[in-house]
C-alpha cells in the first residue's frame, strides 16, 4: 500500500496497539467471575472463570517460553472446543507466536502437508486424537514437541511420539507471572488453512489488528448482537476459522461461554443448552438438522435458546421458518469465509422491513444480508465491470476490508487481489438496500444454454418439502443445453416421497426451465471436514449420469 499523506494537525489520542492479549486481560479485569463451561473429551463438565482462564494462559505462555518458542513461530492445535484450547488461543498469540488451528477431520496426509507447510514447532492435541497424531507424526519435519491436552492420569503408558508432554504437568510447573509483550498490531496472530481453493490448502494469516477489529464488528447489534447478558455456545469448531471469532468476541463483551467439546450430536447439544441456559449459538446447517431432529422426535422445547447464527453454507428458508415458528428462535443468516476472518454479512431486518407482510420479511431473511461495518462488497461481470444492485442481476462477489486477506501464506496462489478487491468465488445478487444473496459458488453454478441456474435456490425449495432431509443440486452434461440440473435427495427417516411429488413441488416457485431434469434418491451425500456438502464429490459420483430425454 502506498504511504498515506499526513495531516499538518494530528490528533492527540493515545497510541495503543490492538493486541489479542488485551482481550483476555479485559475479560479478567472486568468480567473475571463470569463462567466458562466445557464438556471435556474425558466426558465430564469442567467449570472455571475468565480470571482462571487468564491465569492459566499466562502459565502456558511461560511454558512455551521454556521451549524457546520465538515470536512468529507457529504453534499448532488439534483440538475440540474446550477450555484448554481456549487457553492456547491467548497464550500462543499473546506471547507473539502464531496459533495454527488444524482441522482433525482432514486426511492424515493432508494434516502432515499443512503442518510442514506452516513449519509448526509444537503441536497441542486432545487425547482422543492420539492415534491420528501418531499416524502422521513421522511425516512432520518441523514439530519438535507434542503436548497432549490432559492430566497425568490420562497420559498413555508408552508413546510413539517424540518429546510427548502432559499439558497439565507442563503448565503446572510454570509461574502465572507473565507480562504480555507489546509489539506491532500488524504482527501475525493465527493461521487457518482453507480447502475451498484449488490445489493444496492455502493459509490465511490473520493479524492481531484484524482479529481485534473483527471481534468488535462481530459483536455489533446488527452483527452477532452479543453482550455480557448472553450465554453463548459456539457449535462451530475452534478449528474452523477460529469458531467464527467467538473465542475473541465473547470475552470482549464478558459473556458466559459454553464449549461443547466433541459431543455435537443433537441430544448432547440439547442437554448442554438446557443445563447451562444457553440463549445464543452458532453453527452450520448440517449441525442444526441433528438438533432439530432430536427435539422434534422427542417432543421437546427450548427453555432459553433464543438466537442462532447460521453460516458456512446457505441456510434453507425452511430451517429458518422452523426455528422461528415452532421454537421461537431467531435465525441470523450469516456469510463469510476463511479469507474474511470469517464474518462478512449478517441478515437482520431494518425498521422499514417490519411493515412488510411476513412472507416478504422471510424473503429478506433468507438472504445472506448486509455487510458489517469494515467490509465493502460489490458484484462484477467476467470483465470486471460493476453490476447494478437490483436484487436480480447476479455476478461475481468481490470484497475488501481490514480483516480480509491480501494474499495467502508464503505467497501461495500468487497475487489474488483484483484492483484491491478479493474475489470470493461466490456468485450473488445485491438489492437496492445492500442485502446480498448468494446464488451459487462460481464453480457450482449450472450453465444451461448460456444462462445461469442457481443451485442453491433449487436446493432450498426441495428442503422445504416435509419429506426431504438434505438436497444437493449439480449440473450434469446435456447434449443440447451443455448442462442441466440434477437433484440428489436424502429423505427423512421413515418418510416417503416420489419424484413426481417433488417435481410438482417446484411448480410456480421458479421459472419452468430451472426445474431439475431428474431427481435421484440417495442414502447420504458426502460432507466435508467443516460440515459443508461436497458438490465436487457429488459431481464425480454422477459424472456419467444420463438425463432422461
Amino acid at each position: 500500500m502506498a504511504e498515506l499523506p499526513q495531516s499538518p494537525l494530528m490528533g492527540q489520542m493515545m497510541s495503543q496497539p490492538l493486541l489479542i492479549s488485551h482481550i483476555i486481560r479485559h475479560a479478567d479485569r472486568y468480567f473475571g467471575a463470569n463462567e466458562i463451561v466445557s464438556r471435556r473429551v474425558e466426558g465430564d463438565i469442567h467449570r472455571y472463570t475468565w480470571r482462571d482462564c487468564h491465569r492459566r494462559a499466562r502459565q502456558l505462555a511461560n511454558a512455551l517460553k521454556s521451549l524457546d518458542v520465538q515470536m512468529g513461530e507457529r504453534v499448532a492445535t488439534l483440538a475440540w472446543n474446550g477450555y484448554r484450547h481456549l487457553e492456547a488461543y491467548y497464550a500462543v498469540s499473546g506471547s507473539g507466536a502464531v496459533l495454527h488451528t488444524i482441522n482433525p477431520r482432514l486426511h492424515p496426509d493432508q494434516i502432515a502437508w499443512i503442518a510442514n507447510h506452516a513449519e509448526d514447532q509444537v503441536l497441542l492435541f486432545d487425547m482422543n486424537f492420539l492415534p491420528l497424531v501418531e499416524s502422521f507424526a513421522p511425516a512432520c519435519a518441523t514439530i519438535k514437541t507434542y503436548v497432549m491436552l490432559c492430566d497425568r492420569e490420562h497420559m498413555p503408558p508408552t508413546g510413539k511420539l517424540p518429546n510427548l508432554l502432559c499439558y497439565e504437568d507442563w503448565i503446572a510447573a510454570q509461574s502465572d507471572a507473565y507480562e504480555w509483550p507489546l509489539f506491532d498490531e500488524n504482527s501475525a496472530s493465527s493461521l487457518c488453512y482453507t480447502s475451498g481453493t484449488t490445489g493444496h490448502p492455502k493459509g490465511a494469516l490473520y493479524s492481531h489488528r484484524s482479529t481485534v477489529l473483527h471481534s468488535y464488528g462481530a459483536a455489533l447489534p446488527d452483527g452477532m448482537n452479543i453482550s455480557v447478558k448472553d450465554v453463548i455456545l459456539p457449535v462451530v469448531p475452534m478449528f474452523h476459522v477460529n469458531a467464527w471469532g467467538l473465542p475473541y468476541s465473547v470475552p470482549l463483551v464478558g459473556a458466559k461461554l459454553v464449549l461443547p467439546g466433541p459431543a455435537l450430536d443433537g441430544k448432547s447439544l440439547y442437554e448442554l443448552m438446557e443445563q447451562e441456559e444457553v440463549n445464543f449459538s452458532a453453527g452450520v446447517p448440517t449441525v442444526w438438522l441433528g438438533l432439530l431432529n432430536h427435539v422434534g422426535e422427542n417432543n421437546l422445547k427450548f427453555s432459553t435458546f433464543k438466537r442462532t447464527i447460521i453460516g458456512g453454507a446457505a441456510c434453507p428458508p425452511a430451517m429458518i421458518d422452523k426455528f422461528k415458528k415452532q421454537y421461537g428462535i431467531e435465525v441470523i443468516h450469516a456469510w463469510g469465509m476463511t479469507e474474511m476472518s470469517p464474518l462478512g454479512t449478517t441478515c437482520t431486518l431494518q425498521p422499514r422491513h417490519m411493515k412488510l407482510p411476513e412472507a416478504e420479511q422471510a424473503r429478506v431473511l433468507a438472504k445472506q444480508g448486509h455487510v458489517i461495518y469494515g467490509v465493502d462488497m460489490k458484484i462484477v461481470d467476467d470483465a470486471g465491470d460493476e453490476l447494478p444492485w437490483d436484487g436480480k442481476t447476479f455476478g461475481n462477489l468481490m470484497v475488501k476490508g481490514p480483516w480480509i486477506v491480501s494474499g495467502y501464506f508464503k505467497g501461495e496462489g500468487g497475487d489474488v487481489l483484483q484492483d484491491g478487491w478479493f474475489p470470493t468465488g461466490d456468485v450473488a445478487t445485491i438489492d437496492a438496500d445492500g442485502y446480498m444473496q448468494i446464488t451459487d459458488r462460481s464453480k457450482d453454478v449450472i450453465k444451461s444454454g448460456g444462462e445461469w441456474i442457481g443451485s442453491i435456490d433449487l436446493e432450498n425449495i426441495a428442503m422445504a418439502h416435509p419429506a426431504v432431509q438434505i438436497a444437493a443440486c449439480i449440473g450434469v452434461f446435456h447434449p443440447k443445453w451443455d448442462e442441466r440440473p440434477l437433484l440428489v435427495v436424502v429423505k427423512k427417516p421413515g418418510v416417503e416421497v416420489s419424484k413426481d411429488e417433488l417435481f410438482a413441488f417446484y411448480e410456480g416457485k421458479i421459472a419452468k426451465w430451472w426445474t431439475p431434469d431428474d431427481i435421484v434418491f440417495a442414502d447420504s451425500v458426502p460432507v466435508g471436514a467443516t460440515g459443508k456438502i461436497l458438490k465436487n464429490k457429488i459431481r464425480e459420483m454422477y459424472r456419467d449420469y444420463t438425463l432422461p430425454t
